[in-house]
């Protein structure tokens, strides 16, 4: 039977450890101190501070692994297969910080590679961006866009190093159709090292097509490193 002081110390250490991991006083990758530390520091049994990293463990905010202790985990975002979603809502959700730098922004016409991305044929003026969007101090996802300037031609003179593409998109032109391609990569080159990620690091790719009646809008390529990131699907029966 669990008496009320020790359900107010299990609530004073749970809280204690979960506002370390979410102020980010305690980092992905850190130790937590071991039981035996934590259950002297709080003058309580162990098998109470047991109750509590399990409760941790269930949330996903920790990882224990035996033997070796108890590690505070990588952040994983989650976001619906079928949205158009914000990265910074994604950012937000995980109780940290959100930030964007504009890294690349060039105008030009279109190229053989831009067609294939908006599937157009012929030569357009586009307007490719590329930035990286943080959580806390950490890359969270590189974004890489190209814009029909035909179509959206407000994007020429946008500030995008104030608001990401993808909101300013949203707000600024109705779409019709949307497509998705997902898949899995290994980082290299330019991505590893904007992302600050090991090369072969597995990451997952989130590929966007976006048409209005007045033709293609924009494709966006977001690579999330693979641990920081998953998309979820909810489905119901045809009635």
């Amino acid at each position: 039977m669990t008496t009320s002081k020790e359900a107010t110390l299990h609530q004073r250490i749970l809280s204690d450890i979960e506002g370390r991991i979410v102020s980010g006083a305690w980092p992905p990758g850190h130790r937590i101190p071991f039981e035996m530390d934590l259950a002297e520091q709080y003058d309580c049994s162990r098998m109470t501070v047991n109750k509590v990293l399990t409760q941790l463990a269930r949330a996903g905010l920790i990882e224990r692994r035996k033997r070796s202790g108890s590690f505070v985990t990588h952040p994983q975002a989650q976001s619906a297969v079928l949205e158009i979603h914000d990265i910074k809502s994604e950012v937000l959700s995980l109780n940290l910080p959100y930030s964007h730098r504009l890294i690349k922004l060039a105008e030009r016409r279109g190229r053989s590679e831009d067609a294939r991305r908006l599937q157009f044929v012929g030569s357009i003026p586009v307007i490719e961006i590329t930035c990286i969007h943080y959580a806390g101090p950490r890359p969270f996802c590189l974004e890489n866009r190209v814009i029909n300037l035909d179509a959206v031609p407000e994007a020429a003179t946008a500030d995008f190093e104030t608001l990401p593409p993808g909101p300013w998109l949203l707000n600024q032109v109705p779409w019709s159709t949307a497509e998705h391609q997902i898949r899995a990569i290994s980082a290299e080159g330019d991505a590893a090292a904007n992302l600050d990620i090991q090369k072969g690091t597995a990451c997952l790719v989130v590929e966007r097509r976006t048409w209005s009646a007045a033709g293609p809008i924009t494709h966006v390529r977001l690579t999330y490193p693979g641990d920081r990131h998953s998309l979820v699907a909810r489905f119901t029966p045809a009635s």
